[in-house]
């Protein structure tokens, strides 16, 4: 929820940062296809692309940890 100013509670921040990443981590997915599509790819473009996209998922899986509470079973 937003206070009266206007601002963004911790949650929402949180919630707006993961969409941003997730976005981020789909657009490096469609890169990644386009280069691979390419006659001769840049395999060290490809890989550093790659290398990006997973730390993105690690930062996304935290942050998914942070926003979600864990549930004792």
């Amino acid at each position: 929820m937003t206070d009266k100013l206007g601002r963004m509670d911790h949650f929402e921040v949180l919630h707006a940062e993961l969409l941003q990443m997730q976005q981020e981590h789909r657009d490096l997915d469609d890169a990644i296809e386009a280069l691979h599509e390419r006659v001769s790819p840049d395999i060290l473009l490809l890989q550093r692309l790659k290398r990006k996209k997973l730390l993105l998922k690690d930062k996304i899986q935290r942050l998914e940890d942070d926003i979600l509470p864990d549930i004792i079973a």
